[in-house]
């Protein structure tokens, strides 16, 4: 049969370990038999990263900005182990934080629902959308090994030299201090995304700070939200039938776990990373969950939300066999794809990413499984049946 032609590339980011060579896997067995797959490659493994300096990281990014649509493999954040591990030359930041900085947006995270894997919070119904803010924070950050006695003090210093100093701490002996910041016009972008997305899905939007401790910088998200929501967004949610509501994010924890879930919940960017992992697992696997960041310029980036999978790595270079869970590197590319397609006009493309999302949940549906899910679905063990990596990615082949 011919393949459905493409328009115009994607970007494409190769990662790390174990999600790397299913990366591959995905690509023969599921894409390019149907798509005449075209895209830029950059290879942001961490060798590369480590040669290029971490430009090709950079390079990416732009791309990205310049071809409308990226996806994207799951990569290593070197801490000081996999510096010794891979010999780098330095501890290089996330590569996820320097695009999104470059890219600036807002990330939505959604559960993968499919039948016989059910959240083991008994109350949700409704998938929880997390939206991630994409800029700032420990993700940008500035840290500092303090060796003994002396002071620490935030200085800011203005374009006529003018200097506005703030004491973080007089230190007695060793310790360590960090600085993070972040921008209006990016807290502004992520108010907006999260609430033309809510008003896009129909869904109320909840959104949490801890601003009554952090007074200056946790209470100007907040500030932002409720000006950006009352001058351009409350008509419009009224006339919706959807609610924003902001509370305390220790206060949102606590009613998200009693909530049916359904609604959108916006965090700032170092919550958002580790709340949308307690809601994946929560869901079923972290490997079952779709990533997006959507840009304030219309720029798309799509990847999995979990790791690079490195015990299984460790497994597989062994010769040992894995079953590890592709899900949502799957749903990275369809999510490209379709975007893609909408974007090129290209409607085959965009059912393509549709057909090869149903034959995925299909396959689970029917009890073909990764181990992950057959250790937690609630299907009959008569209907089980757990194969491994490549043999899941083989049955929904099938499907497909």
């Amino acid at each position: 049969m011919s393949k459905i032609t493409m328009k115009t590339p994607l970007v494409e980011m190769d990662g790390d370990e174990m999600t790397r060579i299913l990366w591959e896997i995905i690509k023969e067995k599921l894409i390019l038999p149907y798509v005449d797959l075209r895209t830029e490659y950059y290879d942001l493994g961490l060798k590369h990263r480590d040669e290029t300096n971490d430009q090709v990281t950079i390079d990416s990014a732009e791309a990205t900005k310049r071809l409308g649509v990226a996806v994207k493999c799951a990569t290593i954040t070197p801490n000081a182990d996999r510096v010794k591990e891979y010999n780098l030359k330095q501890m290089w930041k996330s590569p996820n934080g320097t695009i999104r900085a470059i890219l600036d947006g807002t990330v939505f995270r959604t559960p993968i629902t499919v039948r016989g894997i059910e959240p083991c919070v008994k109350n949700w119904e409704k998938p929880i959308t997390l939206a991630r803010h994409a800029y700032g924070d420990i993700y940008k950050n500035v840290e500092m090994r303090i060796p003994g006695p002396g002071k620490a003090e935030l200085v800011y210093t203005d374009p006529d030299g003018n200097e506005t100093r703030e004491l973080i701490h007089e230190f007695k002996g060793p310790g360590v201090v960090q600085g993070v910041h972040n921008l209006d016009n990016s807290i502004e972008s992520f108010a907006k995304a999260c609430f033309q997305f809510a008003l896009d899905e129909k869904k109320d939007l909840w959104f949490g700070t801890k601003d009554t401790i952090s007074k200056t910088y946790d209470a100007r998200f907040r500030e932002i939200f409720d000006s950006i929501y009352g001058s351009q967004f409350k008509e419009k949610f009224d006339a919706a039938g959807i609610t924003y509501f902001f509370t305390l994010i220790d206060d949102a924890v606590a009613r998200i776990m009693k909530s049916k879930g359904g609604m959108i919940w916006a965090c700032k960017n170092y919550d958002g990373d580790v709340m949308s992992d307690m809601v994946s697992s929560a869901f079923g696997s972290l490997a079952m969950m779709t990533s997006v960041l959507v840009s304030p310029g219309g720029f798309y980036e799509y990847e999995a939300a979990h790791g690079t999978v490195q015990r299984h790595y460790y497994k597989h270079l062994k010769g040992e066999e894995t079953s590890t869970n592709p899900v949502a590197t799957i749903f990275a590319w369809t999510g490209a794809l379709r975007k893609r397609g909408e974007l090129d006009s290209l409607a085959e493309l965009s059912e393509f990413a549709d057909r090869l999302e149903k034959a995925t949940l299909d396959t689970i549906g029917e009890g073909i499984m990764t181990k992950d899910l057959a250790l937690i679905t609630t299907l009959p063990s008569s209907e089980v049946q757990t194969r491994n990596t490549e043999g899941f990615i083989e049955s929904i082949a099938e499907r497909l």
